[in-house]
């Protein structure tokens, strides 16, 4: 078993291999690098993670298929949506279990976020205080305005925006968040976002980084669930308090590359 040093050594070493421009390549994050405008990165990017599973070269495919029905435009799109006329330009897109009325939603619920706040870090921003040590509040906030044109607990699009409350990870929020949020200048995160910390952040907990994760001794539950996320949010604070996602990027690319 390593030390605490050793495996920080090892971690970072890893993380600064894995988080390069490459890494662009074939990862759904090339999506929103196809964009410069803020409220484009955020609409694509956002989309683009909610639709983060399963082979990563469906994923970007598919996202790809939802950004070009935006005609390439995801902002303005989005803010002169009018179901009405716009549905058909998305009604044949699907993504697995996402469809054309889970994309309306989205679409309609963005549109009215939007005109509420100047951009999607202040709907996060709800959640979050100057003693803010985590991200969970934010999401959970998040969530409800995001739900706030319909909040039926029926609705089919609710299982597409994960709840923590409910015990889930959230994986792919988790993930959109480190986009918009991280700013190391190496290229691949974004940085956009600067109200919020780096340090809050949560590792986007999934099968490869799970894995890895338990390898190594940094978690030990074994389902992916909130739970297992605060275990190992609390032992990656421990090698880089004010950055912690940064491991995201070694812990998911020697589970996704096999690089153990």
């Amino acid at each position: 078993m390593l030390s605490q040093q050793e495996l920080k050594e090892f971690l970072d070493e890893k993380a600064d291999f894995y988080n390069t421009p490459k890494f662009i390549e074939n990862d759904p994050i090339q999506i929103p690098h196809r964009f410069t405008k803020k409220e484009d990165i955020e609409i694509s990017g956002f989309i683009t993670a909610t639709i983060a599973w399963g082979k990563r070269e469906m994923i970007i495919r598919n996202a790809e298929k939802i950004i070009l029905a935006m005609d390439n435009q995801p902002y303005e799109y989005v803010v002169n949506y009018d179901k009405s006329k716009d549905f058909k330009y998305i009604k044949n897109i699907k993504h697995r279990t996402f469809n054309a009325d889970d994309l309306d939603f989205f679409i309609r619920s963005l549109q009215n976020l939007y005109r509420q706040y100047s951009n999607l870090e202040e709907v996060f921003l709800k959640g979050i205080t100057s003693k803010s040590t985590h991200i969970k509040e934010a999401i959970i906030q998040f969530r409800k305005a995001f739900f706030s044109i319909n909040s039926d607990p029926k609705l089919r699009t609710f299982k597409h925006v994960s709840n923590p409350q409910k015990g889930s990870a959230s994986k792919r929020i988790n993930m959109f968040l480190r986009w918009m949020v991280r700013q190391d200048n190496k290229g691949v995160d974004f940085g956009i976002w600067n109200q919020i910390s780096p340090a809050v952040l949560s590792c986007p907990l999934d099968v490869h980084s799970g894995n890895i994760a338990r390898k190594l001794g940094l978690l030990h539950r074994k389902q992916n669930d909130w739970k297992a996320l605060e275990e190992l949010d609390k032992n990656l604070r421990k090698l880089d308090a004010n950055d912690p996602v940064k491991y995201d990027f070694a812990l998911f690319g020697i589970g996704v590359n096999k690089d153990f």
